[in-house]
Parts: structure tokens; C-alpha cells; sequence
């Protein structure tokens, strides 16, 4: 026997032991832990919000004819990138902290990104990689061995197609979806966007066709079904879920209130109603929290012209909060340039971001204060407020049933000083508090610092410099009994 096989042997038997021993524990945490409220997360959402990160990366022919658009009669031997480096791009993504790629397979101009069977307007009647090529292939090879997840975008629209428009169209799309589905490995979100037609080369038609999405894409009963079938740990994004939500706009920003739910009866495909996309609805039906989308520059596709306007690391950690610290996923695009790489300073800027993003949260500043709550449920510390100094989130502040305003004050020894705060529900049982506010001392009285309706999965505030010895966190009403997993306050520097 290999010395491995006896160390997992007494490694499993360990671990059997101390599940044992944390049975008792698991139990009275049951037995006294609060009831959800309203819509919760599936497990595969509370996997995608602890998340937070994905990377968008559009390519196709539009990065060798420098549209945004691509017509749909583009030849295919213009796609021919000159240095194809799917792992260069995937461990860029990864040294910026974030969690998954989501590729553009097929835009709204109809070029595949791999040998699709059902199409001659693919990468195998291109010259690279002498048509033998499969960028989908070698991006998700890519994301699964450096341990990214992978995920595919495949446009409704088509531009290229004769028969968009027609019902021959939907088996053809269909199609293609079955082929990314079984053939690239776990595919951790299909998103799709509201695209519903235009002007396009159809096949040589050359004309204008416009569908009625809701109708014409049969989304429920075939996309859904499909996906379901085939990837059922996969998040499905559109405009209106049923997983996620398409967050309103295409800057990567959300509302300062914006709730996790939305209304049963307002989950259709293609609904683009931005100020309810932005907000979602309270109270609600469905567990559908938003997605924000934003290119890191000006443009979707890679456009050498748009160099100089690639976003800073400061202007994306703005953005982190101003989405993921409202409810939000994060989702940026970097978009591969004609080598088939992302540029160098793309790379930068995404890797400064992530040194940013740790230095800024590497000091939770209510660590070393003395932590006081107005009710703590049953009295227990498996409910104290103690445990908002945790980063994990698998515990939290609770209160007693009848109790849905309380308080915890934060104090210190000597004053500390912060201009971010972080807080964070246990959102496994639902999203409960509908107002709060957060104050800090000075001159012998409480001054508000901010107040806000949603928390969620994670609300972050960015204001001006503080320096205090006492911050009080009040939950001014609450749907149900507060449960609070996390609090920081933070100093970013300048």
C-alpha cells in the first residue's frame, strides 16, 4: 500500500470524529435558528452571490473588423488571431480576483467560436489554427485547470442565419445550445441578452427582422428546459432571471437600494424595464438578484483606438462597490485583442484592482473594539454579535423573534478612523431588513454617518474620513428578526 492510501484512511477517520462531536452543536443551532423570510437563494445563487467576480470576454470577427456589430456577412477567414493564448487571458482573470469566465460563443453576427455542426460560419472555415480550432475548447480547458469556472453567452439574435425569424431558427438554436452544454464540461451560468433583431444579412436576405421575444424564443418551455436538463448546477442570466437579472444598464452600477426578489409574475424573458431591473421589487416572489455588466473600456469588443480609456484600478474598485456592494454581481468584460490575449494594460489595471480590493478589507478595524448588542436571540452565543467580526459568513447576529429593531454599538479603547463600511445579512434566511443606519460619536452625540433600506448579500459604503471612538449600527425595521453575518469598517487609502 502507498503511504497516501494509510494518511487518508486516518485523515477520514478523523474528520468522522469531529462531525460526531459537532452533531450536538448542528442541533441546537436547528433548533433555535430563526425561520426564512420570504424568497431564499438556491444553493447554486448562494454559490454565484459568495462569488461576486465574473469576467466577461467578447470575441469574434468584430475584433478583426473593429465593429462592435458585426453584419452577419462577414467572411470567416478574417478570424485568424496571431498569438491565441486562452491561458494568458484565463490567469490574468484569476490574479484579479475573479471567480469565472463567461465567453461570447456566438454574438449577434452569427460567427461560432467553435466547429458547431449545425453551421458553416464557424471557426472551421477560418485559417487559424488551419481550421482546426475551437476557442470554446481551449478557454474552458483553460478556466477548468486553473480552477476559474466557465460560462457561456449565445445571442438570440443572428444576423448570418436565413432563417432567424422563423421556427427552423429555434431548432438551430437549440441545437447549438446542446452542443456547448455536453461538450465543454460544468458550464456554471448561461447568459443570454434581450436581443430581438434588426437589420442583418440573413443569409443574403439583407433586411430588417424584428421578433417578439417573449413569444418567438419559446424561452420557458425550450432554453430553460434545455438547460435545466443538461446543466442543472447553471445559473440561467436574462433580462428578468430566472436566476439572476440583467442589473438595468451597462455601466456596472445598481441602485442604492436594490432588493434580491422580484415579483412572479414579472419573470418574463426580454421585460427590459430598467428602473425595476435596477431595483428588483420588496416585497417579492422569486430569490432573482441582479448582474451588473461593464466593459473595462469604452467598448465591448477590442478596439486598439480605445486603449487610453481603460478603466483604472481605483475606477474598478468604485465599481465593486457601487454593484456588488449593493446586491449585485459584478460582471466585467476584457476583451482579447487580435493576438488573442488581453492587452498589457488591461492586465495591469485588473491586477491592481485585486491588490486594492485586499488591501483596502485587509483590516476590519471592529476586530479590536468591544462589540454591544440591545438583544442577542435566546441569549445564546451561537447568535451573539460577536460573530459579525467573521469574515465566512456562516454565522450571525440574531435577535429574538418579537425583536426586529435592535442595535449594536462598536467601541474602542482609543479612536480609530475608517471611511468604508461593509455589512452583510445571512441571506440563506431570506432578506429581512428593510432600514437601518449607522452613526458615529463625536463631541459627546451620534452623528449619522449613512442610512440605507437593502443590505443583502452585501451593502458598502465609501464616504469621508472618520475618526471615533464609538459607531453604532441600528436596524431601524425588519421584516422578520434580524440576522446580521457580517460588519467592517475599513480605511482605504488614498
Amino acid at each position: 500500500m502507498y503511504p497516501e492510501f494509510y494518511f487518508m484512511r486516518f485523515y477520514t477517520f478523523l474528520i468522522c470524529i469531529l462531525s460526531l462531536n459537532l452533531i450536538p452543536f448542528r442541533l441546537k443551532a436547528e433548533s433555535l435558528s430563526p425561520k426564512p423570510y420570504g424568497p431564499t437563494p438556491s444553493a447554486k445563487q448562494l454559490i454565484s452571490e459568495n462569488e461576486e467576480l465574473y469576467a466577461f470576454m467578447h470575441f469574434g470577427v468584430n475584433t478583426f473588423t473593429d465593429k462592435e456589430w458585426g453584419e452577419g456577412s462577414e467572411n470567416e477567414s478574417i478570424f485568424n488571431p496571431t498569438d491565441f493564448n486562452a491561458y494568458q487571458m484565463v490567469q490574468a482573470f484569476k490574479d484579479g480576483g475573479f471567480k469565472g469566465v463567461i465567453l461570447t460563443c456566438k454574438h449577434h453576427d452569427g460567427f461560432c467560436l467553435w466547429p458547431s455542426a449545425y453551421t458553416e460560419h464557424s471557426v472551421k472555415n477560418s485559417p487559424w489554427r488551419s481550421g482546426k480550432g475551437d476557442v470554446v475548447r481551449e478557454v474552458s480547458d483553460a478556466c477548468h485547470r486553473l480552477g476559474m469556472r466557465f460560462g457561456i453567452y449565445l445571442s438570440p439574435w443572428d444576423r448570418n442565419h436565413a432563417f432567424y425569424g422563423k421556427p427552423e431558427y429555434l431548432t438551430y438554436y437549440k441545437n447549438q445550445l446542446r452542443e456547448l452544454l455536453t461538450q465543454y464540461g460544468p458550464i456554471f451560468e448561461v447568459w443570454l441578452d434581450g436581443a430581438n433583431g434588426g437589420m442583418g444579412y440573413y443569409g443574403g436576405a439583407k433586411e430588417k427582422r424584428v421578433v417578439d421575444a417573449t413569444s418567438y424564443y419559446q424561452w420557458p418551455d425550450a432554453w430553460v428546459s434545455i438547460i435545466r436538463e443538461l446543466q442543472p448546477d447553471c445559473i440561467i442570466h436574462s433580462d428578468f432571471g430566472p436566476d439572476n437579472r440583467w442589473g438595468g444598464n451597462e455601466e456596472g452600477t445598481q441602485a442604492l437600494t436594490s432588493w434580491a426578489t422580484i415579483k412572479n409574475k414579472n419573470l418574463t424573458f426580454n421585460t427590459k424595464e430598467s428602473k425595476r431591473n435596477k431595483t428588483g421589487e420588496r416585497p417579492g416572489d422569486l430569490w432573482v438578484p441582479a448582474e451588473s455588466d461593464v466593459s473595462i473600456r469604452h467598448g465591448w469588443f477590442y478596439h486598439e483606438s480605445e486603449d487610453s480609456t481603460v478603466k483604472s484600478a481605483t475606477k474598478l474598485f468604485s465599481l465593486y462597490c457601487q454593484s456588488v456592494g449593493r446586491g449585485s454581481n459584478l460582471l466585467l468584460n476584457v476583451p482579447p485583442d487580435k493576438r488573442g490575449q488581453l492587452a498589457a494594460k488591461d492586465v495591469a489595471s485588473l491586477k491592481a484592482f485585486k491588490a486594492l480590493k485586499d488591501e483596502t478589507f485587509a483590516t476590519n478595524l471592529i476586530n479590536d473594539a468591544n462589540i454591544t448588542a440591545s438583544n442577542t436571540r435566546s441569549n445564546d452565543s451561537l447568535f451573539s454579535a460577536q460573530h459579525l467580526k467573521a469574515e465566512s459568513g456562516n454565522t450571525y447576529w440574531s435577535t429574538d423573534d418579537s425583536v426586529t429593531e435592535a442595535n449594536v454599538v462598536f467601541e474602542w479603547a482609543e479612536p480609530v478612523t475608517y471611511n468604508l463600511i461593509n455589512i452583510q445579512e445571512y441571506i440563506p434566511l431570506g432578506q429581512r431588513v428593510d432600514a437601518y443606519q449607522i452613526e458615529h460619536w463625536i463631541n459627546n452625540a451620534w452623528v449619522l454617518d449613512t442610512q440605507a433600506q437593502a443590505i443583502g448579500h452585501r451593502a458598502i459604503f465609501k464616504g469621508s474620513t472618520v475618526t471615533t471612538t464609538k459607531v453604532r449600527l441600528t436596524i431601524k425595521h425588519s421584516a422578520a428578526c434580524v440576522a446580521i453575518s457580517h460588519f467592517g469598517l475599513y480605511l482605504q487609502k488614498d
